[in-house]
């Protein structure tokens, strides 16, 4: 199974950048989009299925503004939108995906880089999320959780860790969460094949040079729970797919019996 988490930053600004022609390279059998600023009927599901994909979308009530899909060749067995919280459901936050014994489940994190309120509400959501986790793992115990995470968990993850001390996504309390998060039962797969610096998923959009100079930030994960270490394959990220300020991050794993 070949699993990607990609932020579009926009899914009709990124078709017109070559999004369906890089998907027509089959990259990989699902794909996990974040903040698509879209609702279902502002593209032609048929450019998807053409190229062999199903599409399932989760949109935010507010029109133009976050939202995730999961596109899959195969047939989910369930498909499962939201997560019962009230305000992450209305800003399309996070959607669901069973393929036989694995649980797939694309999150869209918030950020906090517009000020205080909404950094208060990303410590909201992340306290959320994890006890919603901790719940779930009881019923669906192999989990993978795709999404921008928007927190860059080690300085590796970051290129300027000291001048990004007070930065939102580098907070310590973000990446406190992060750690706990991870020893609660969860595998940073990228991390765990990947030691080496200068590896990013993001980069800033205020200057152009940053990503030619690779000024970036780690904020796009594919982690799995601990008992799915023995099915990784292989994982990656993939800068110069560019039809976003992100870029595609990946895992292969070998199917469960």
């Amino acid at each position: 199974m070949r699993i990607i988490s990609y932020n579009v930053n926009g899914i009709r600004a990124a078709i017109r950048k070559g999004f369906l022609d890089w998907l027509a390279t089959s990259p990989a059998d699902i794909i996990c989009l974040q903040e698509m600023k879209a609702n279902k009927g502002d593209v032609d599901s048929r450019l998807f299925q053409q190229l062999g994909y199903h599409d399932y979308w989760y949109s935010a009530n507010k029109k133009g503004y976050s939202g995730v899909a999961i596109l899959s060749k195969k047939v989910p067995d369930q498909v499962v939108y939201g997560n019962g919280h009230g305000q992450s459901d209305e800003e399309g936050r996070v959607i669901q995906a069973d393929f036989g014994k694995l649980r797939i489940i694309n999150a869209y994190f918030p950020s906090g880089t517009s000020g205080e309120e909404r950094q208060g509400y990303k410590y909201v959501w992340l306290k959320e999320i994890q006890a919603w986790l901790d719940q779930l793992k009881k019923t669906n115990p192999h989990l993978i959780l795709c999404g921008d995470y928007n927190i860059a968990h080690e300085e590796i993850d970051i290129h300027d860790p000291k001048g990004n001390k007070k930065s939102s996504g580098f907070l310590p309390e973000e990446r406190s969460w992060m750690t706990d998060f991870l020893q609660s039962g969860w595998i940073d797969t990228f991390r765990t094949l990947h030691p080496e610096p200068h590896r990013y998923s993001w980069w800033s959009q205020r200057f152009p040079s940053v990503r030619m100079q690779n000024k970036g930030w780690r904020i796009d994960y594919i982690n799995v729970t601990n008992n799915l270490s023995d099915h990784i394959i292989t994982a990656d990220i993939f800068p110069d797919v560019k039809h976003s300020d992100h870029c595609p991050v990946y895992l292969e794993l070998k199917q469960l019996q």
